[in-house]
């Protein structure tokens, strides 16, 4: 539930309320008892979440940074075989299933 800020129009009384999001705003002023109270526009709580589970605003040292690097996932190894182009795909087609198992015997090629 979210805090509220209001500011009285007639005795200039400023407070906060802790109230449901549902809830209707407070019209009447607890301190002279008049329905001049706006609901005023709350500059928010700005929590932002980073890294595994700390907030942003904790600050941590060189040696921490560098320690929940090395903690971190590992970097994804590349296939290059699997990822080298057949000669069908190097002309610019798509690779067929018989390319892709054997590029010698792709039926592409022996048209050439």
């Amino acid at each position: 539930m979210p805090t509220y800020e209001y500011r009285c129009g007639a005795c200039g009384h400023e407070f906060e309320r802790f109230q449901s999001i549902t809830a209707a705003p407070i019209v009447k002023c607890p301190s002279c008892g008049k329905r001049k109270v706006r609901r005023l526009i709350g500059s928010g709580a700005a929590l932002i979440f980073k890294g595994s589970g700390f907030y942003a605003t904790d600050y941590r040292s060189a040696s921490y940074k560098e320690a929940a690097k090395k903690d971190g996932p590992p970097a994804a190894k590349s296939d290059t075989a699997a990822a080298a182009p057949t000669p069908a795909e190097k002309a610019g087609a798509a690779a067929c299933d018989t390319c892709k198992k054997d590029p010698k015997s792709c039926p592409r090629e022996k048209k050439k």
